[in-house]
């Protein structure tokens, strides 16, 4: 999995991670934020929150715009210092009046533009190690193991933002609203983290920052394609309709910083006891992940000592994982935000499992193209909203009564067991890992070489629409039974994926 990968691979990976911590911090309890500090509704919550989502996948096409003429690596340096600015504005309480909501608003921009420069350029300069005809073969598996390290900052993200605001009520005296800001301030913190990482490693990266002055000191630089204007339009149209589908698929995933965390908040049972209690420790999670990759190990390993360091592993994290079980007493408190630990927990453990499937299909000559894995996605999606949809007939229309202040409060109704999260969660990775790091692979690899930076802007602009689109959870919720509400996600999906098919033929074209 990890062998035959160029070095640069890691480094950009891990200053990813950082950047992608403390932006998944931040997220988890940001639209419960907006309407606990500034009293907004369900729905005005859901137009900030995904407003901003699609600001931050904007962004990337003007940023990659600019990279073509300026580089890659000068874009990524100044995406960051413009996020680091944002977040400290964001960290700052004061309070819920008009001003802190301008200042927030404020904060939110320059998080969007910032990200623009950092993201999709990054996200390039690993495409730009696959260039060589060394790692061509491995451009797959290396954004896979890009995703993986993407979410491994991610799975940590929620129970930071839940204890470090909690540490801020208790130990500190902080109200409830403003211990949210500590939550925020911890993105400043990671993105130090993630500059230090990108500059004391840059040697192994440094020839893909698209930088002419690099080719002038006789770095290695791979020669670019020339495609006649024919192929290039052929291409350019292939990504575009690749774009219009994950539109749709990003509308639906994104709601689980929405509607599935009001879900979380409103429907979903407070509480968890036994081996289900256990879910909600990360650091459980992180001992599964051991598990499996240990497991992989034990059956890969061509070593002996390799082999015995592997079960050892396996029978620690196992041992740990039963000590900790009968550890456990009474239930165990569950916040709404923790449940978005599910899904980058389910990236990090499924990806050796998609990477080992999809190997043995490439050995057999089986193997899916990248726009069809896409597609699959799609379906998978869909088949999750379809479970929401089932357990969801019966339940209640979301409801909000009038606290004491004035201002709406959110109302919880029911105690659906967490495992429906929990489950509809793995599914909707399942359908991610299909569309997300594929889709980004086959962009790297189909791109005409000087519109690379723009392309893969292109890609964040299709996701930055589908956030914009993830408003209408909010607009939906409490309007409509919570069934309708399911059943507008799975339904978009299902067309996105009819479209994807019917034009696999000129999609595979290009592959």
């Amino acid at each position: 999995m990890f062998e035959g990968q160029p070095k640069g691979l890691y480094a950009l990976a891990l200053a990813n991670t950082g950047e992608r911590f403390g932006y998944y911090t931040m997220l988890a309890v940001f639209a419960l934020f907006l309407r606990e500090n500034y009293g907004l509704s369900a729905s005005m919550a859901g137009t900030i929150y995904s407003s901003f989502l699609m600001l931050v996948y904007f962004f990337p096409l003007f940023g990659g715009m600019l990279a073509d003429k300026f580089g890659f690596g000068k874009m990524v340096t100044t995406g960051i210092m413009i996020m680091f600015v944002g977040y400290l504005l964001l960290a700052v309480p004061l309070g819920g009046n008009t001003l802190a909501l301008v200042v927030m608003l404020a904060a939110l921009l320059l998080i969007g533009f910032g990200t623009g420069l950092f993201k999709g350029n990054l996200q390039v300069m690993v495409g730009n190690l696959y260039d060589d005809p060394l790692y061509a073969k491995r451009r797959d598996s290396g954004f896979s193991i890009f995703y993986m390290a993407i979410n491994i900052g991610a799975l940590f993200a929620p129970t930071m933002a839940v204890k470090i605001k909690e540490y801020a009520e208790t130990t500190w005296g902080y109200s409830s609203n403003d211990a949210y800001h500590f939550s925020f301030a911890v993105a400043c913190a990671s993105l130090i983290l993630s500059i230090a990482i990108y500059y004391v490693f840059r040697a192994t990266f440094k020839h893909t920052e698209g930088n002419k002055k690099v080719a002038d000191k006789g770095e290695t630089v791979v020669d670019e394609v020339q495609l006649s204007p024919a192929e290039t339009k052929q291409r350019i149209t292939a990504l575009c309709l690749v774009f219009a589908v994950v539109i749709f698929f990003w509308m639906a995933f994104h709601q689980n910083g929405l509607s599935l965390t009001y879900f979380a908040d409103e429907f979903t049972a407070r509480s968890a006891s036994g081996v289900q209690a256990m879910a909600f420790d990360v650091w459980n999670l992180v001992l599964v992940i051991f598990i499996v990759y240990a497991g992989f190990s034990l059956f890969q390993s061509k070593t002996s000592s390799a082999k015995g360091i592997s079960a050892a592993v396996i029978v620690a994290a196992v041992g740990i994982l039963i000590w900790k079980y009968t550890q456990i007493t009474g239930d165990v408190e569950v916040k709404a935000p923790i449940f978005q630990q599910f899904n980058p927990f389910y990236v990090v453990a499924l990806t050796p499992v998609s990477m080992a499937i999809f190997g043995m299909l490439a050995a057999k000559g089986k193997e899916p193209s990248a726009p069809r894995k896409i597609a699959y996605g799609m379906i998978v999606a869909a088949a999750a909203f379809a479970i929401l949809v089932f357990f969801s007939i019966g339940l209640p229309v979301p409801q909000t009564e009038i606290g004491s202040d004035g201002m709406p409060v959110a109302v919880h109704v029911a105690d659906v067991t967490p495992n429906l999260l929990i489950g509809i969660y793995l599914i909707l990775t399942f359908g991610e890992l299909l569309l997300s790091p594929m889709g980004i692979s086959f962009v790297s690899k189909v791109a005409p070489p000087k519109y690379k930076g723009m392309m893969m802007g292109g890609w964040f602009v299709a996701t930055a629409l589908g956030n914009q689109l993830v408003l209408f959870g909010g607009l939906l919720w409490g309007t409509v039974p919570l069934w309708a509400c399911w059943a507008v996600f799975m339904g978009v999906c299902l067309v996105a994926a009819i479209f994807m098919f019917a034009m696999m033929k000129r999609l595979e074209k290009v592959c």
